[in-house]
């Protein structure tokens, strides 16, 4: 077979998504995801290692801005070829696009602006990776696929992209390529999902692939139980009310806003909580709240069922959906508790940094965590104790109570991934693990082996491997 693997992202670090297959002069990438790690977000501005329009086609898993958000820059950098995704992937990825390029526009203008007053420079242009009109010249080449149904791709090359269960429209690839007389074939998890959250489908398992890329961000722990989340998140509001402070939940616009929602509206409707003031202060969580309302074919069965009783499970009693920019200021100004729910879920920009500025030094507040915070991101310094902290260039000292509630993750914990991909029918003849930190994806790879007795291992950045 004439086949190479290329690990371009996501390999022995979390985000960047983005791996290559070379076969018989065809090329493939699975994703093209942006680095979100602080001292990896110089990756973002590299040359991506082959010439983007010698690159047929990109498969992509799902639509958040690690798996998508270099779509871009592929683009304006030469690629033309199509972008093969899910119906509701198409519709997110596109407000994930559009929303990145203008927080990348404007963090550009503040940041020069900013920099000039305190007379500094910056190690990076002043100039954003890419701009609204790259994502512009990207989404026509965007063509929605099916579930389950095999699709093809190039010559001797077909996809099928399966449910996993992580957010609204992801999936699990696995490509299939036949040469002559002999086929391989090649699964990419994506990003695994959980079984029994609200809301998406439990994720897809697939018989056999005689190689597979495997996430492993939790591939080293497991998490609380997804049946506490009511409880945990009940007594962290009620105890933030008594205090007289706010609720700031740093939210992913994707699945993690609307299940937060839906735990809400629950408790709301069991009386554990007060009818309090609450917001999504997220113009892209309030477009993908839409793009769920398009797609009830997608829930699982415990939110047709509200459906059926005339409820949406992302309905709120009271709730306050923030478009502008003077929408979102007006929130500083309510006295007693809110609860505050705002972009971005790693605190890498968009709203929460405003939020975060003005709550992170008042102990009657409470910033409460609901999802990963990779390496060097500003919701992962403040998780790990970072005080003072630096918000926007200025630092504040950290007196507001910091709270996290693991069971929320739309992440597949140890267990969970071991749970998937187990459910082989056959050993594949290699496993990577990929898209963890380099302890989480060690030791996700040693379990496996041992459980299995399968070859396992975790690929090096830029690694090309020849896959026979």
């Amino acid at each position: 077979m004439n086949l190479k693997l290329n690990f371009f992202g996501a390999a022995q670090n979390v985000t960047g998504s983005c791996y290559l297959i070379e076969a018989a002069g065809t090329r493939i990438l699975i994703d093209c995801g942006l680095y979100q790690e602080r001292d990896l977000k110089s990756r973002n501005w590299d040359p991506f290692p082959v010439p983007p329009e010698t690159i047929d086609a990109v498969l992509l898993t799902h639509a958040h801005l690690d798996h998508c958000g270099r779509l871009p820059k592929l683009v304006k950098e030469g690629f033309s070829g199509k972008i093969l995704c899910t119906s509701a992937t198409l519709e997110i990825a596109q407000i994930i696009m559009k929303d990145s390029a203008f927080l990348q526009e404007e963090d550009v203008k503040h940041k020069k602006a900013r920099h000039e007053r305190q007379g500094k420079t910056s190690p990076f242009p002043y100039e954003p990776l890419y701009t609204q009109g790259d994502v512009e010249q990207t989404i026509p080449l965007m063509r929605p696929v099916v579930y389950d149904a095999p699709v093809a791709v190039g010559e001797g090359i077909s996809a099928e992209f399966r449910e996993a269960g992580h957010i609204f429209g992801s999936t699990s690839i696995r490509l299939t390529v036949t040469q002559g007389d002999e086929s391989r074939s090649i699964l990419f998890s994506g990003d695994v999902g959980r079984w029994d959250i609200p809301i998406i489908n439990d994720p897809s398992s697939f018989e056999e692939a005689d190689y597979i890329l495997v996430e492993s961000t939790y591939g080293d722990r497991v998490h609380g139980n997804a049946k506490d989340i009511p409880e945990e998140l009940a007594r962290i509001i009620n105890e933030t009310n008594e205090a007289g402070g706010n609720v700031v939940i740093p939210s992913f616009a994707v699945e993690r806003t609307q299940e937060l929602l839906y735990h809400l509206n629950g408790l709301l409707r069991e009386d554990r909580i007060p009818h309090l003031l609450a917001f999504v202060d997220s113009p892209m969580a309030i477009k993908v709240t839409e793009v769920f309302k398009k797609h009830p074919e997608l829930f699982d069965d415990e939110a047709l069922e509200l459906l059926r009783k005339g409820q949406h499970p992302c309905d709120l009693p009271g709730l306050t959906l923030s478009n502008t920019t003077d929408q979102s200021k007006a929130i500083n100004h309510i006295s007693g508790t809110a609860i505050i729910i705002a972009g971005s879920g790693m605190c890498t920009g968009g709203r929460i940094k405003h939020h975060l500025k003005n709550n992170i030094g008042r102990p009657e507040s409470t910033i409460l965590f609901v999802g990963y915070q990779a390496v060097g991101t500003l919701g992962r310094l403040i998780l790990e104790g970072t005080d003072p902290i630096r918000i926007f260039g200025e630092e504040h000292e950290v007196k507001a109570r910091i709270e996290k509630i693991n069971g929320f993750s739309a992440h597949a914990d140890q267990e969970e991934l071991l749970r998937w991909i187990t459910s082989m029918k056959k050993p594949p003849r290699r496993v990577f693990v990929t898209h963890g930190e380099p302890k989480a994806a060690g030791a996700f790879r040693k379990l496996l082996a041992e459980k299995t007795g399968w070859n396992c291992e975790v690929p090096e950045y830029q690694q090309e491997i020849a896959l026979d």
